[in-house]
């Protein structure tokens, strides 16, 4: 048995019962469930559609996502989550040299790594070699005054957790802001990149090893074998390249606002919602949610 799931943005509720009646009609699906009105339905089906990226497709036209996924096995028992771009909005390299008056070129390499087209760990060094000599201050200026939550984190790493799961954060980024997102969220653990900084002042290179794509995979085999959990049991989210390696093993992985690059490798895509499209993609209902 399958499960279709139709969802949009939360701040802009428009899924439409004859949306969700004509797809299932269409999929000989069963009885809809509305998980949140206007906002997100699933219902069940026997087979995944042939035309079912067509459809995707038209969906998107609409503001709506469309999840399909095997219906057991869907609630899962680990958050693995990017940070930058994922759970914030930027990319907090990007924030950085923007202050350090560098922001056009690391953007440019930012956008390039995390479509895959550079290596990231290359990529990596470069970009914080053109902050060598940035006051270490700026980063608690940037924290405070530049980086915003993706909205449904919270919510969706509270629910996770009352339900018995762990959230870990596993970013390409830095420890220096990780450590200060997964505290404001909740997560459980968090690991990251360093930025080396002497005299009060970034070095221009990073820690060694460098956290890249094969990292965040160890990551997930590290953290289910300590918890006596497998990859099935976890649910992934991240938008760039370096994510893919955690996506394709994750028992979930979804790509959220995704480089288009990184979202075409992925059977779960999320465009239009939010972080609370990965509690109803889990059929979890609005009323369900906790930390609300």
């Amino acid at each position: 048995m399958y499960v279709s799931t139709l969802l949009c943005n939360p701040a802009q509720p428009c899924l439409e019962s004859a949306t969700v009646d004509a797809l299932r009609g269409a999929w000989g699906g069963g009885e809809a469930r509305w998980l949140a009105p206007g906002i997100a339905a699933e219902f069940d089906m026997p087979a995944i559609p042939d035309n079912r990226w067509q459809v995707w497709q038209e969906m998107q036209g609409l503001g709506l996502d469309l999840i399909v996924q095997p219906a057991a096995g869907r609630r899962k028992r680990m958050l693995l989550a990017d940070m930058d771009s994922t759970m914030i909005g930027q990319e907090c390299i990007d924030e950085l040299a923007d202050v350090a008056g560098v922001g056009a070129r690391v953007k440019e390499i930012t956008a390039r790594a995390m479509n895959g087209e550079l290596d990231f760990e290359a990529a990596l060094r470069e970009r914080v070699g053109l902050l060598k000599g940035l006051d270490a201050a700026v980063i608690d200026r940037v924290m405070e005054e530049r980086i915003t939550f993706t909205p449904g984190g919270r919510v969706l790493i509270a629910t996770m957790k009352a339900a018995g799961g762990h959230a870990a954060l596993v970013s390409g980024g830095f420890t220096a802001f990780t450590e200060r997102v997964a505290a404001a969220l909740g997560f459980d653990e968090h690991r990251a990149n360093t930025l080396l900084i002497e005299d009060g002042r970034l070095t221009g290179a990073p820690g060694e090893p460098i956290l890249g794509r094969a990292a965040k995979v160890s990551a997930l085999h590290e953290i289910t074998a300590r918890l006596d959990l497998t990859a099935a049991d976890v649910l992934a989210v991240g938008d760039g390249a370096n994510d893919l390696g955690m996506l394709e093993l994750a028992g979930a992985g979804v790509a959220l606002h995704a480089k288009p690059s990184v979202a075409a490798q992925c059977e779960i895509r999320i465009n239009h919602g939010d972080l609370t499209a990965l509690l109803y993609l889990q059929g979890y209902a609005q009323g369900e949610f906790a930390g609300v």
